[in-house]
């Protein structure tokens, strides 16, 4: 079962907790089943967007949308959330969270692997 993470930025801030905390209680409780059906590998309200995006579709109220982006086999990253009004800003906003979370991890594999080992006697 894959793992569901927000992206948090180099400021310790996620965008998509920041839409989350914004929406009234019936809406949150659809974004927390669509966050458990993922997890659980339930996938058909998927669809790919362009660069590695991934839109899952929420049937309510103006058409919800969680941007998510899958790292491997076992994580998906959660970007933003939208809604079709906003799909066109959210969907850029998702690429951009995810050029800049592909080079911090670069960055901190390349970090990790110019470590020397140490040897264990």
């Amino acid at each position: 079962m894959p793992d569901v993470r927000e992206y948090i930025d180099e400021c310790g801030h996620s965008r998509f907790a920041d839409w989350f905390e914004n929406l009234d209680a019936r809406v949150a409780a659809k974004v927390v089943t669509a966050k458990v059906k993922l997890a659980a590998g339930h996938v058909g309200n998927l669809k790919p967007v362009g660069g590695g995006i991934t839109e899952y579709r929420i049937d309510y109220g103006p058409g919800y949308r969680l941007y998510l982006c899958q790292d491997g086999g076992q994580l998906i990253v959660l970007l933003v959330g939208g809604n079709k009004a906003s799909q066109d800003e959210d969907i850029s906003e998702a690429s951009r969270l995810w050029q800049e979370y592909k080079i911090r991890k670069a960055k901190a594999a390349a970090l990790t692997s110019a470590k020397p080992s140490r040897k264990r006697r």
